[in-house]
């Protein structure tokens, strides 16, 4: 059974699951879907083609599925697709896509912080921290398991590589690599992301072998081209796959 605030404007049309908590002022709009077992606090927007799946709990003032911020947009009904079982703090925005050839799209098991911006086009993978007043511009894809530390801007386009630790207050420019940590303005590499796949279960193995990689990349006197021709002379593992598949996807090149 849902508990409904009397105040809140669920407009005909919106879909709501079964066991949701829908709190005091939310207005959804008459195209959300809204998955079983979600819990809205008060002041919550849900606009636009926005589907949003199960267990998920979202803060007062988080706006969602509102127009992308693109004057290219010429009032499509694009979309914004939420998985299941992420947290969505305060003041959050997130923007629908600016095209019907891609949604926006934020996975499962996020934890989003408060006044994030994830702009039109995003892909956000599942697994992921975004602390406070982190802004990602459009076209941005975060994959599994990143964090982004708090007061960050992340420019259009760039990728950020699964378990890459973003230290506070960066610029990111380029392309950063999976299992890297780094920091700054401009943005600096540091080293592996060692803390964090340890506790993510990395065995002592894996991480050499993610070391030996990100090693031929930034520790040796090759360049990124140099680099990958020496990787095709390798045998390499599925965590060395993923970085080098990276790394030649990058189109805007990777951090230093």
């Amino acid at each position: 059974m849902n508990k409904i605030h009397p105040t809140a404007i669920i407009k005909e049309g919106a879909k709501i699951g079964a066991n949701c908590e829908i709190g005091p002022y939310c207005v959804i709009g008459e195209n959300v879907i809204l998955g079983d077992d979600n819990i809205l606090h008060n002041n919550v927007i849900l606009d636009g083609h926005t589907s949003i799946g199960k267990g998920n709990k979202i803060f007062s003032f988080a706006v969602l599925g509102t127009d992308p911020q693109d004057l290219k947009y010429a009032g499509e009904p694009s979309r914004l697709r939420i998985g299941d079982y992420n947290t969505i703090r305060e003041f959050v925005t997130i923007n629908r896509s600016n095209q019907m050839q891609e949604d926006t799209v934020l996975g499962s098991n996020n934890l989003i912080m408060e006044y994030v911006h994830i702009a039109h086009n995003c892909q956000i993978g599942s697994n992921c921290i975004i602390a406070n007043v982190v802004q990602l511009a459009g076209h941005v894809h975060v994959h599994d398991f990143a964090t982004i530390g708090g007061v960050t801007a992340v420019h259009q386009f760039v990728h950020i590589g699964t378990q890459a630790f973003v230290g506070g207050a960066s610029a990111i420019k380029k392309d950063i690599v999976p299992f890297s940590r780094g920091q700054g303005n401009p943005y600096q590499t540091v080293g592996l992301n060692s803390v964090g796949l340890m506790r993510k279960g990395f065995s002592n193995e894996a991480i050499a072998g993610i070391k030996e990689i990100y090693n031929l990349f930034y520790r040796s006197k090759l360049n990124t081209s140099q680099a990958l021709e020496k990787v095709e002379t390798m045998e390499l593992d599925d965590f060395q796959k993923v970085f080098v598949d990276f790394v030649k996807a990058a189109d805007r090149g990777i951090s230093n």
